[in-house]
């Protein structure tokens, strides 16, 4: 049977201007710039003048510090900006810490390609994890730069932390709320910096889930790195943490300066069935019709026939104690044309991380950017998509982050090629 679908690719958006630049992590918007982290080293974090939306353009760069670090996340705040520092490749790489333990099981004798077999990798890739794990890394952490000249941005401090570094994170005038590893710890945790001298930030608080502090004398209830911190967003007196695979937290945060650890308020953790790992989670800022509601989003990963694609839910969190699921939302692959091509991934990623009316503006990879209105929390609704052609090397798009400038323009980043200017009627 022969069937034709015929794909609306863009509704109620449509595009101003694009620049054509290496793919990133993060894209945040602040006045009449566009900060970007891109997602591979040589390239670190560009600044964007979008001053004229048809025509953006590129008015600084910063490099990683080196050629095994990227800095795909990136913050700011006033003239103060700051980069992440993270092991580039990291999940492959770490793949080289079991090589030993497999030569111990398998044999003197055991070949690379045996090794490769149990590692899940090539034969090839052998070589390459072995000198990673001799030349080691410690130049995970985080970058403070003064961007008062959008032409120079100048280094303020260099702030090392532990293992692969810093992921996602979030800051404000006050602390920034680092996601890391850390000595003694298995995992991202949580560690908040205080940011009155930017040249000096000083740790002064930290949080992390019951097990991960080996050095401490805990012992995690899981294997490997699936219960861990993937970033914590301040929102008013509480700290919204996304813990992968093990839901979520909202953390008291009326009193980091302390020192003492913040009290969970409340959890949420999923049923086994959902696959994918929360990836960022937030309360609306406004109440409707008297509740509190909170938008979480799942990561898509290499999905497996059968299983759900990682998705949208929208939580009743009214009662931080007794916190439900309300609606999910999930796009079809019927939405997407790219759907089986190679590159393709497809499935939810990340939200704007400002939710200050009902909108919430999504990526979705290969899907392109979905808008939802949550007015009516248990019915959320698409009022509006872009769907990004292919790159200029012709795979398809990859909508990784987006944010949306004061004047209501949208600012879609692209994991592998570009910046999208884009501009909402409805």
């Amino acid at each position: 049977m022969k069937q034709e679908i015929e794909y609306e690719l863009a509704r109620n958006i449509s595009r101003l201007g694009h620049l054509d630049i290496a793919g990133g992590g993060q894209v945040v918007v602040q006045g009449n710039y566009a900060y970007v982290g891109h997602m591979k080293p040589p390239m670190g974090t560009s600044i964007i003048d979008v001053s004229d939306p048809a025509s953006p353009r590129v008015t600084a760069h910063v490099p990683p510090p080196d050629e095994y670090s990227h800095t795909h996340k990136v913050r700011v705040v006033g003239d103060i900006m700051i980069t992440n520092v993270e092991q580039d490749r990291r999940h492959f790489l770490r793949k080289g810490e079991k090589i030993a333990g497999l030569r111990d099981q398998l044999g003197s004798r055991a070949t690379d390609a045996e090794i490769a077999e149990a590692l899940g990798v090539k034969e090839s890739d052998i070589p390459d994890l072995e000198a990673a794990l001799a030349r080691g890394y410690d130049g995970g952490g985080f970058r403070v730069w003064d961007i008062s000249d959008k032409t120079a941005p100048k280094e303020l401090a260099y702030v090392r932390t532990h293992g692969f570094g810093v992921h996602r994170f979030d800051m404000d005038e006050k602390y920034a709320y680092i996601s890391t590893e850390m000595e003694g710890y298995v995992g991202n945790i949580l560690v908040v910096y205080d940011l009155a001298d930017p040249s000096s930030p000083t740790e002064v608080n930290r949080w992390h889930m019951p097990g991960q502090h080996l050095a401490g004398g805990e012992t995690p209830a899981w294997e490997g790195y699936g219960v861990r911190l993937h970033h914590a967003m301040r929102c008013g007196d509480e700290l919204w943490a996304a813990v992968w695979h093990a839901g979520y937290r909202v953390l008291d945060a009326s009193d980091l300066g302390s020192g003492t650890m913040p009290v969970v308020k409340g959890s949420y953790v999923y049923p086994e069935a959902i696959p994918e790992p929360t990836h960022t989670v937030m309360p609306l800022e406004n109440l409707i019709d008297g509740r509190r509601y909170a938008i979480a989003i799942d990561e898509e990963h290499d999905h497996k026939p059968g299983q759900l694609h990682g998705f949208i839910w929208i939580m009743d969190v009214t009662d931080l104690e007794n916190m439900e699921p309300v609606a999910a939302w999930d796009l079809t692959e019927r939405a997407c044309p790219y759907i089986g091509q190679p590159g393709a991934r497809f499935g939810g990623h990340q939200f704007r991380e400002k939710l200050d009316s009902t909108l919430v503006y999504a990526t979705w990879f290969a899907g392109g950017l979905r808008v939802l209105d949550v007015a009516d929390p248990k019915l959320p609704v698409e009022v509006a998509w872009y769907t990004p052609p292919v790159g200029s090397d012709g795979t398809p798009p990859q909508s990784n982050d987006v944010d949306v400038g004061e004047n209501g323009l949208i600012y879609l980043l692209d994991r592998n090629n570009g910046l999208e200017i884009l501009e909402m009627t409805l």
